[in-house]
């Protein structure tokens, strides 16, 4: 069955692969964007660390309007100045116990990693206090915070039914009105489970006849208050994210894990009799992100952000999606409204016709009256259903049966926003941005697990990536991100810290081309520096471009600056001109005497690379300017003039060395410097060629010769076996193997080669009377020479072990298959114990032999 799964898993790879492969011979739209910029860990610039004694920070709660960001690591928690988290800040420090520890280990769990107490919730629960969850070295435990001091301020409280025993597990939770709602793996070995915790009435989701989750994996939810201006009083909604085992039905390849959305009802309390404290409201969807025409889908789900409009149609999804072969390095962002979200949970319903463990397929039977899974609406209040358990139990058993929903929810304009080949995204958040035409646009900052940051601008939706700074020295996951519109600063969460960026550095672009290009929403050229706009009360004279980035600086263009170089070179020398390009998505171009130079090849007299320009063997006509160009977007423009002087001669003031005879009779020779000339250099080089050239003909005659004395070894091998006669003895058999002859040391042997079978399994009386054996050859017993724990030093690559304790020894005959020295088993047998009966074998054999 194992090597069935692993066929199932190398086909699923291959075809994971033809399909990258393929992918770019038609592709509808370049998905895999290239950042423009690129930004090393040694040139941030307004970057802020903060590092404690503890380590994964992997919980962020940003409070914008007092200036705090509060942070949960592995057993520490701490306060920061949002402003600049450098500063000093307050710590709670909540470790767990020895003792706890020591429990911990005893479960099995890993004493390095997850029998510590890693923060797992930490959200504003009054005016006063904050909530915080811990895993607890496996025993979840839950604590109030007085914010006014940073302190515990209560008894800790059970939190097993609020937090997962392990750090790895994935979890989610929200406090809403008192309310606490999460989602994760509680108990040690439960089942999935969304709940409400806290206070009365708790609920859950339902394990039987249907299973509601089916080994779920959540990454976020959020609250959508649908509420607000509903025209059927309808009410508020908590949905969650999450990667769950597919249960659908599919006449095509199906994926083992699919991506989700679910959600719930805020008012929910559950059915009176059936669905006793459980979800009446629980529904949930696919979540499709595939490339248009190719039925590849990246169907593991690792972050979601929810970017809520002014209306609650409006808001947009964001998500991470992966693939579900871990050893590919792939991810893609899929964009979602949740006008399409809810049509999916107002559409049709699936079922499974034989109960749990069965594919699902389109329910086509009668739905009731009062549509299962609604919340409370104006319409049912009318038919005096106020609340969950009201509900008829005909509608309770029909979603008891029906949580998954047939429709598909596909992004908008059906394809990704952004795929990338080799990057693995970790988390996304979106932050809206007024540019100067006045339209809103999103940015993205998605997190990688190497440790970088790429900052993307959504322009209708296609995905521009400004740039990508390299957070870490030392790669690491980004665990968390959180924005500060306050702050125009990102923070970000890992391993070892936290990091704090500005939004923007606009000042590093230095050109009114470099700066419309970037097509970053929160810088503009002002006609002599590239500015934030939010820093400009006036900003008619602003340049930007975002939709098209290519236009509004042709007017300034010439006061851009050009670097200005001169290189002076000897007639018959190389030289390189290199031209830096500020962006990955520009190309350079090169101009001398208004003509652009092309093409590659030595008789060119130049050669155009990623590197630069390279002159070969300049030549008086080579002489004058050259002018690197870069072409990005449709837009041309200057970044460098070279000024090439070919000197015909030594440069003024150098040294002319004259040899003169000395009293020797022998020449004074100059310095070394001007021995190695490059014409002494080109000498000394095909000497050294020809040297090794030398010693690789040697190794080679070398290498033939010992090559022929071993395929021309001849000889007879002989195996030999001996049961234990002793039971007390530790080793039930013992083989011998070895050479009689050999062909290169100048002797002839008069045995030719032969087939000898030799069973490892054979049992032997000793008591039997055996015929005497053969007189041995010289020095067989010679231990200490050829043999090593009572075998030869040098058994042939022949020898193949077989059947688990038995062994073949095959040799090609060269001749007559008959030999002098060809025995029957027994006779072999009796050679070897009549053996062992006058002689020792070495005196500590192999433990490990058969």
């Amino acid at each position: 069955m194992s090597r069935d799964m692993a066929w199932v898993s190398c086909l699923q790879l291959l075809c994971g692969i033809s399909t990258l492969i393929a992918y770019p011979l038609r592709p509808r739209l370049e998905l895999d964007v290239t950042p423009r910029t690129t930004v090393l860990f040694k040139e941030l610039s307004g970057s802020r660390p903060f590092s404690g004694s503890a380590l994964n920070y992997s919980t962020l709660l940003l409070e914008d309007e007092a200036g705090l960001l509060y942070v949960g690591a592995r057993g520490a928690l701490y306060a920061l100045q949002a402003s600049n988290i450098s500063s000093s800040g307050h710590t709670i420090d909540w470790e767990a116990p020895k003792d706890q520890k020591q429990l911990c280990l005893n479960k099995g769990r890993d004493n390095k990693t997850e029998c510590f107490n890693h923060i797992r919730f930490l959200q504003r629960f009054n005016s006063t206090h904050l909530y915080t969850c811990g895993t607890h070295a496996f025993s979840p435990l839950c604590a109030y915070i007085n914010s006014r001091d940073f302190k515990i301020s209560s008894e800790f409280e059970e939190g097993r039914e609020r937090c997962p025993y392990d750090p790895a597990k994935g979890y989610t939770g929200l406090l809403i009105d008192g309310q606490m709602y999460t989602a994760s793996q509680y108990e040690f070995w439960s089942t999935p489970d969304i709940r409400r915790n806290s206070p009365n009435p708790t609920l859950r989701t339902e394990e039987a006849p249907t299973r509601w989750l089916y080994d779920a994996d959540f990454v976020g939810s959020a609250l959508l208050k649908e509420s607000v201006n509903s025209s059927v009083g309808d009410d508020d909604k908590i949905y969650f994210f999450f990667t769950e085992k597919s249960q659908e039905y599919s006449p095509s390849f199906s994926y083992s894990r699919v991506a989700r959305v679910a959600r719930v009802c805020k008012s929910d309390r559950g059915g009176l009799l059936t669905l006793q404290k459980k979800w009446t409201s629980f529904l949930k969807a696919r979540l499709v992100c595939s490339i248009p025409d190719y039925e590849f889908h990246f169907n593991v789900l690792r972050s979601m952000f929810v970017l809520e409009g002014p209306r609650t149609e409006d808001t947009m999804l964001y998500g991470i999606f992966g693939l579900e072969w871990k050893n590919i390095k792939s991810s893609a962002i899929c964009r979602y409204s949740i006008a399409d979200v809810q049509q999916a949970f107002n559409g049709p319903y699936m079922e499974s016709p034989e109960g749990a463990g069965t594919k699902w397929t389109e329910y086509t039977g009668k739905v009731p009256d009062l549509r299962p899974g609604s919340c409370i609406t104006d319409q049912l209040r009318a038919r005096n259903i106020n609340f969950s358990t009201d509900l008829p139990d005909d509608v309770l058993h029909f979603i008891r049966r029906h949580p998954l929903m047939s429709r598909q929810i596909r992004p908008l304009g059906q394809r990704p926003l952004l795929f990338k080949r080799t990057v693995d995204y970790t988390k996304i958040v979106v932050h809206k941005v007024t540019a100067l035409d006045g339209q809103i646009y999103h940015m993205l900052f998605i997190g990688t697990d190497d440790g970088w940051l790429h900052r993307a601008v959504d322009v209708n939706g296609q995905l521009h990536i400004v740039e990508e700074h390299q957070l870490f020295e030392k790669p690491q996951a980004v665990e968390s991100i959180v924005i500060s519109q306050k702050q125009m600063s990102v923070y970000v969460g890992s391993l070892s810290g936290v990091l704090q960026l500005p939004l923007s550095t606009c000042h590093k672009y230095a050109s009114c081309f470099d700066c419309v290009l970037a097509r970053d929403p929160f810088c503009a050229w002002d006609g002599k520096e590239c500015v934030e706009i939010t820093s400009r009360t006036d900003r008619s004279g602003l340049i930007q471009d975002i939709i098209n980035g290519n236009t509004g600086c042709e007017k300034s263009a010439a006061d851009d600056p050009v670097l200005h170089r001169t290189r002076s070179v000897m007639a018959g020398d190389d030289v390189l001109l290199q031209c830096e390009l500020s962006s990955n998505l520009a190309t350079p171009q090169w101009m001398f005497h208004e003509q652009e130079l092309q093409g590659y090849g030595m008789n060119l007299g130049y050669r155009i690379g990623t590197d630069g320009l390279l002159v070969i063997q300049a030549r008086p006509d080579q002489s004058g300017n050259y002018s690197c160009f870069a072409v990005e977007n449709g837009v041309r423009y200057q970044v460098v003039v070279y000024t090439l002087i070919l000197r015909q001669d030594l440069p003024a003031g150098s040294p002319v060395h004259i040899t003169h005879p000395t009293q020797s009779g022998k020449p004074d020779l100059p310095p070394y410097n001007q021995i190695m000339s490059q014409k002494n250099m080109e000498a000394m080089y095909l000497s050294l060629i020809t040297i090794l050239g030398g010693l690789c003909l040697v190794l080679t005659v070398v290498l033939l010769y010992v090559g022929f004395c071993v395929q021309s070894k001849r000889g007879m091998y002989s195996v030999r076996t001996a049961n234990q006669a002793n039971k007390k003895r530790k080793r039930s058999s013992q083989m011998e193997l070895r050479t009689i002859s050999s062909h290169c040391n100048g002797k002839s042997d008069t045995h030719d080669g032969f087939l000898q079978i030799v069973p490892g399994e054979a049992q032997v009386s000793l008591n039997k009377e055996l015929p005497p054996a053969p007189p041995l050859p010289p020095n067989v017993l010679n231990c200490d020479s050829e043999y090593t724990n009572g075998f030869p030093a040098s058994l042939p690559s022949v020898l193949r072990k077989m059947n688990g304790n038995s062994y073949v020894l095959l040799r090609q005959t060269d001749g007559d298959t008959t030999s002098p020295l060809y025995y029957s088993f027994t006779e072999e047998l009796s050679r070897i114990l009549e053996k062992r009966k006058n002689t020792q074998l070495c005196s500590k054999p192999d433990e490990s032999s058969v």
